[in-house]
């Protein structure tokens, strides 16, 4: 059984990269384009492991992050770098954080496979 990973992002670019990463890496891939939409899919999929943008409309990463009721591991993607934001997120509960002008693909799948276990 694949492991499943819910994407929330609402860059649709970065969105369909994170996807085909994801999927070529075997993994079962979900996607939110903002935390309103992660929370439903969140309950329907029962994902593995939570990639998590900070910055989207109608409800934001640290919303998204206060109303999880679950405790699958979430790793933030974000722009915002500033220590506080991070201090915030890991906070609430956020297990990693990435900035995404600064992290590559492979990076993200290297650390979804270390949390998750897999070699």
């Amino acid at each position: 059984m694949n492991k499943k990973i819910l994407v929330v992002e609402d860059d649709q670019i970065l969105m369909k990269a994170l996807n085909m990463e994801l999927l070529s890496a075997g993994f079962q891939v979900f996607s939110a384009e903002n935390g309103a939409v992660g929370i439903e899919v969140c309950k329907k999929a029962k994902p593995d492991l939570i990639l998590l943008d900070l910055l989207m409309p109608k409800m934001n990463g640290f919303e998204f992050l206060e109303k999880l009721k679950t405790k699958v591991p979430v790793i933030v993607l974000t722009n915002l770098s500033q220590d506080e934001d991070k201090a915030r997120a890991t906070k609430l509960g956020a297990i990693d954080y990435f900035i995404k002008s600064a992290t590559n693909l492979s990076e993200i799948t290297k650390k979804i496979n270390k949390i998750l276990k897999i070699k």
